[in-house]
C-alpha cells in the first residue's frame, strides 16, 4: 500500500497522490452498481421469497396432513410464522441502520434457506415450529431491508411503479410456489432444495452489490421519537398494511371452511383463492402508477371502497362461483397492492430519516392483522353466519375510507412533508 507522507510534497508525493486517487475511483466503480440493476436483483429476491412462501405454506400442511396431525394442530403451527415476523420487527430497525440494507437482506436469506433444508430431515410439531419462526424472522427482515431499499432511493414520480412492481414480484412468486408440490413425486426433500437453491443463486449474486445505508439525520432522534413521529404523519398510510394482512391470512384461512359451508367443490375452491391473485397481478402496475400521477391517497381510497362493496357483494351471489369468481378478480385487483401502495405513500409523507421507523410499524401492522384476520374471520363464520368473514372484510375497508376523510385535516402537513423529504 502507498504511504504519501513518506513521499513528501515533491514531484513524487504529487504523483503518489494522484495514483491512490485513481486507485480510489477504481475501486469505487468496482462496487457502484446502476440503480436499474439494484432494483432488478431486489425484486428477483423477492420473487423468490414469494415463491419459497407460495410452497411452504400448502407443503408443510400437506406433509403435516398426511402424517395425521389435526386440522387444529396444523393450524396452530403455521401461527409460528407470523409470531417470528413480529418478533423480528422489535429489533429490525437497528441492525438495518448499522450494517445496511445488503447485509440484513443476506441474513434474512441464511435464515430461510437453512430452515427450508432442515424442514426434511425431522418431522416433528415442536421442531417445525422452530423452524418456521426461522423462515417468518428471515423473510421479514429481507422483505423489511428490500422495501425501505426500494422506497429510498426510488424518486417519487416513479415510487409508486417501483414499490407495485415489488409487489407484483411477490404476487408471482406466490402463485407459481403452489406447483412446485408436484415435486414431491421425485422424493419429499426436493421441493426443499430447490427453494435453496433458489435462494443460493440470490445470495450470490447479492454478495456482488454494494452496501448501502438508511438516511440519517444529522442529529440523531431518539428511537421513540422517531416512532412516535412516523405515526403523528403517516397514521393513515400505516393502515393499508394492517388491512392487508387482515385480508391475506383471513381469505387463505378462512374461505376455505366458508366455500365447504355453502355447498362448493374442493376443486373450485382451489380455482377461486388463485383468482384473487390474478385479479391483484392484473392491477398491481396500473394502479401504482396511476397513484405516482393523482396521488397516493385518492388511489387508496377509491380502491379501497370498491373493493370492500367487491368483498360485502360475495355472500349475495351463495354458492354461485362464477359470482364469487368475478367479485374475488375484483376485490384482488383493487385491494390486492394495498400493502405496496401503502409503503410508497409513507415514504411520500415521512423523513427518509424517519423511514426505518415507519417500515418497522408496517410490518408489525401486517403481522397483526394475520394474526386478527383468521381467528375473527373463523369466530364469525362459527358464531354468526359463514357470510359474516365478507361483512367484515368490507366493513374494514369501509372504515378506512371514513378514516381518509378524517385524514385530510393533516393536508397542509401532507404538502410540506412531500415538499421537504420526496425525492
Amino acid at each position: 500500500m502507498l504511504d504519501c507522507k513518506l513521499v513528501g510534497t515533491n514531484a513524487h508525493g504529487a504523483v503518489c497522490r494522484q495514483a491512490l486517487l485513481f486507485l480510489g475511483r477504481g475501486v469505487k466503480k468496482v462496487r457502484t452498481v446502476s440503480s436499474s440493476y439494484r432494483f432488478l436483483l431486489l425484486i428477483f429476491v423477492v420473487l423468490i421469497a414469494g415463491l419459497s412462501q407460495g410452497l411452504l405454506l400448502p407443503l408443510l400442511t400437506i406433509l403435516l396432513e398426511k402424517s395425521g396431525v389435526s386440522s387444529g394442530m396444523n393450524g396452530l403451527n403455521a401461527v409460528a410464522l407470523y409470531i417470528g415476523m413480529f418478533l423480528i420487527m422489535l429489533v429490525i430497525e437497528k441492525p438495518v441502520r448499522k450494517f445496511g440494507y445488503k447485509r440484513v437482506i443476506i441474513l434474512g436469506i441464511m435464515l430461510v434457506m437453512a430452515a427450508t433444508l432442515l424442514f426434511p430431515l425431522w418431522k416433528n410439531l415442536v421442531f417445525w415450529f422452530a423452524l418456521r419462526m426461522l423462515v417468518g424472522m428471515g423473510d421479514s427482515a429481507l422483505h423489511y431491508s428490500s422495501q425501505l431499499w426500494i422506497t429510498s432511493t426510488s424518486p417519487a414520480e416513479k415510487r409508486g411503479r417501483n414499490i407495485s412492481i415489488y409487489g407484483m414480484a411477490y404476487a408471482i412468486g406466490f402463485s407459481i410456489g403452489p406447483l412446485g408440490i408436484n415435486l414431491m413425486s421425485f422424493g419429499v426433500w426436493v421441493p426443499f432444495a430447490v427453494i435453496g437453491g433458489c435462494f443460493g443463486l440470490a445470495l450470490l449474486l447479492l454478495l456482488k452489490m454494494p452496501h448501502e445505508y438508511p438516511v440519517r439525520e444529522e442529529k440523531n432522534a431518539p428511537a421513540k421519537s422517531r416512532y412516535i413521529g412516523a405515526i403523528r404523519i403517516a397514521w393513515f398510510a400505516l393502515f393499508p398494511a394492517l388491512l392487508y394482512g387482515y385480508m391475506e391470512s383471513s381469505m387463505n384461512s378462512n374461505f376455505p371452511v366458508y366455500g365447504l359451508r355453502m355447498g362448493i367443490s374442493e376443486s373450485w375452491v382451489s380455482v377461486l383463492l388463485p383468482a384473487f391473485g390474478i385479479g391483484s397481478l392484473i392491477l398491481q402496475i396500473p394502479l401504482g402508477l396511476w397513484s405516482d400521477r393523482k396521488g397516493r391517497k385518492q388511489v387508496l381510497m377509491l380502491a379501497g371502497f370498491a373493493g370492500g362493496l367487491a368483498f360485502l357483494s360475495v355472500p349475495l351471489f351463495g354458492n354461485n362461483v362464477w359470482g364469487i369468481l368475478f367479485a374475488f378478480i375484483a376485490a384482488g385487483g383493487l385491494v390486492g397492492s394495498f400493502y405496496s401502495l401503502g409503503l410508497a405513500y409513507v415514504a411520500d409523507l415521512v423523513p427518509k430519516a424517519y423511514l426505518p421507523a415507519a417500515n418497522v410499524i408496517a410490518s408489525i401492522n401486517f403481522s397483526v392483522g394475520s394474526i386478527i384476520g383468521p381467528n375473527l374471520g373463523g369466530l364469525g363464520i362459527q358464531y354468526v353466519s359463514p357470510g359474516s368473514m365478507f361483512y367484515f372484510l368490507g366493513s374494514m375497508f369501509l372504515l378506512f375510507i371514513g378514516l381518509g376523510f378524517f385524514f385530510q385535516r393533516t393536508k397542509q402537513e401532507e404538502k410540506t412533508s412531500l415538499i421537504r423529504f420526496t425525492n
